[in-house]
């Protein structure tokens, strides 16, 4: 990663479109803009520790599963563990531990939740208001009778600002407008209240459940407001905790992967390599595809990745990248995005991390940093598939060398040792000084993190309340205006069978899906009311404001334990239904949880039939 902004900056722009733009952006800017880190606060050791873990719009049983047993070992050792889901998930009900001989023997397993609630899409600032709601009648209540006060006045008081502001919102914000968001009755929203106010050390999780709409960015702080109230940031065993599944999606952030490079990182940039870079921001992925779109963008080149696939409004993201002069990809296995081309398409097949990496100076180790903010070192074991099959930093530096020529960075040079890419980043990247001798220690070592330690890298020095109101309603109100209802609110989910857009299979077991992707799951009431059948295939159309058509087609209607008005199906068969232009107010996150759309009957097959002669 690195290695690749170098070369980019090199070259002369800041256009990177990255991971990080279609999941948790909203969590780096929400906290970056509240405690002056973009990344969680805890270790794993602090969930040990926790009274209290939150788990919000997450499902950790398929997309984090090394959660599931401090979850499980959490409600052994009688802390609470509150889970936020619309859908009720085996992972977030009960685990079984595969390295315990009597469970698997016996199908015993333990529960890993002591409450499980179920919002309304896009419902969780209102659930965060409204504990937060409670937490201030509860403090007013014990001023009152002069009992110990809820909130953590010592905390607010020294490492805060904006406290004031932030409670007269809360004031203003009614308890009918948060029920009627949260989804929740006034009496769920007040024993998870009851349940934060008893903890001492809480740590909040969340996931895509929080960062994929349109008011994440407020979703995330309203989630800091809360842990601020209590003084939850920097004590262990609690804590923020933005749970980031990809191995590296923290790593690319924190070398330099970002259309919107901070001042610091290029002062340092233009320091140790004597060479101006760009200052003016880049395009992230939302952005790229509409340069592509309007062919202002020539060249795209992914570096990993399913870019196709994996980010919105497939058609049209396909007709953009069709537009190109040159597409690139260079990748361990073949994927779909590698058939949408541009006029000219190059794959360049490269080792991939379990392979033995054989460079100039000998066998090679790369670095990842993982949502925890560990960073460790890991060798490939296994002989390559092919002996002239070369290494992503090495196609990186050949492409570099090729396209710059003459440059101060001798990049054939510090390929051949990828210690010296770590030097490299030891001189310019804050946190890794002495880089290669402290990746000597087992298990690697932990970056660190201004805000655990209760250092503020804001602009007052304190950590910030941010006093947002609630969303006036979640449905695109352009939409609203022309007279469309939607039938039902998706989210689009993975399967068990899935990582990211890699499919293992076509089962999702945890779900009772087998052998079948083309699924939608919504309440059984649901169903009827719109006049289907369970099984029966239906298209689903989304409505947004520019009047496109938007459908995917030929979908069997699951019945499912789920929330009335609400659906959920697999990506990346269903990013067709999420507009380019539906993304989070100041992130471009694709608003991948709350696509509205309406079912109708089928179509008809458009397939020929052929006969055969006997």
């Amino acid at each position: 990663a690195f290695l690749y902004q170098l070369f980019v900056r090199a070259f002369g722009t800041n256009n990177f479109p990255d991971c990080s733009n279609m999941c948790h952006e909203a969590s780096g800017v929400g906290m970056s803009s509240t405690l002056g880190v973009g990344k969680g606060t805890v270790v794993f050791d602090d969930l040990e520790e926790a009274d209290a873990i939150f788990v919000i719009g997450q499902n950790p049983g398929t997309n984090h599963p090394r959660m599931l047993e401090p979850l499980r070992e959490a409600v052994k050792r009688g802390a609470q563990v509150v889970c936020f889901n619309p859908l009720k998930e085996r992972g977030l009900e009960r685990f079984q531990h595969p390295q315990h001989p009597f469970e698997m023997l016996s199908n015993g397993s333990e529960p890993t939740n002591t409450a499980y609630f179920r919002p309304a899409l896009g419902g969780d600032m209102a659930v965060m208001r409204g504990i937060a709601k409670f937490l201030l009648l509860w403090e007013r209540e014990a001023q009152a009778k002069g009992e110990p006060a809820v909130f953590d006045h010592a905390f607010i008081a020294e490492h805060t600002d904006g406290v004031e502001a932030y409670l007269a919102v809360l004031d203003a914000t009614s308890w009918e407008h948060i029920v009627e968001q949260s989804g929740l009755s006034l009496a769920e929203i007040e024993l998870a209240a009851r349940m934060y106010r008893k903890a001492e050390r809480v740590i909040m999780c969340w996931a895509m459940g929080v960062t994929q709409h349109r008011h994440s960015v407020p979703t995330v702080q309203e989630i800091v407001n809360l842990q601020l109230l209590r003084g939850n940031v920097g004590k262990p065993g609690a804590g923020l905790s933005p749970v980031r599944g990809h191995s590296n999606v923290q790593g690319d952030r924190t070398m330099g992967i970002d259309e919107k490079p901070p001042a610091r990182l290029l002062d340092a940039l233009e320091k140790r390599f004597q060479f101006k870079v760009p200052r003016e921001h880049g395009d992230n992925a939302v952005l790229a595809i509409k340069a592509m779109e309007e062919k202002r963008a020539k060249v795209f080149i992914g570096l990993g990745g399913n870019f196709a696939q994996a980010t919105p409004d497939t058609p049209r993201t396909h007709a953009a990248m069709r537009n190109c002069e040159l597409t690139v990809h260079i990748a361990t296995k073949l994927n779909r995005s590698h058939l949408v081309t541009g006029r000219d398409a190059l794959i360049l097949p490269c080792l991939g991390r379990t392979e033995i990496d054989l460079q100039a100076e000998g066998p090679q180790g790369v670095t990842v940093e993982d949502t925890f903010s560990m960073v460790h070192i890991s060798h490939g074991q296994l002989k390559p598939r092919s002996p002239h099959l070369r290494s992503e930093p090495a196609i990186i530096a050949g492409m570099a060398k090729a396209t710059l020529g003459n440059h101060p960075i001798d990049w054939e040079w510090v390929v051949g040792d990828y210690g010296r890419i770590r030097e490299l980043i030891a001189d310019v990247i804050p946190g890794f000084a002495d880089f290669n001798t402290r990746l000597a220690q087992p298990g690697g070592f932990h970056l660190g993190n201004a805000a655990a330690d209760r250092t503020w890298n804001t602009a007052t020095g304190k950590a910030q309340f941010t006093p947002s109101e609630l969303p006036e309603q979640l449905v695109n109100a352009k939409v609203l205006a022309r007279g469309d209802k939607p039938d039902l609110i998706l989210q689009t989910l993975r399967s068990h069978d899935q990582y990211n857009t890699t499919l293992y299979g076509l089962d999702d077991r945890y779900r009772g899906v087998f052998g079948l992707r083309e699924v939608v799951f919504v309440n059984e009431a649901d169903i009827r009311r719109l006049g289907f059948e369970p099984g029966e295939q239906v298209d689903m159309v989304s409505l947004w404001e520019d009047g496109r058509e938007r459908r995917v087609s030929g979908f069997r209607l699951v019945a499912y334990d789920l929330p009335e008005g609400q659906a959920a199906a697999y990506y990346p068969e269903t990013n067709p239904l999420v507009p380019l232009e539906s993304y989070g107010e100041g992130t471009y996150t694709p608003t991948s949880k709350f696509v509205a759309i309406k079912l109708q009957k089928a179509r008809a097959d458009n397939r020929i039939e052929v006969s055969h002669a006997d």
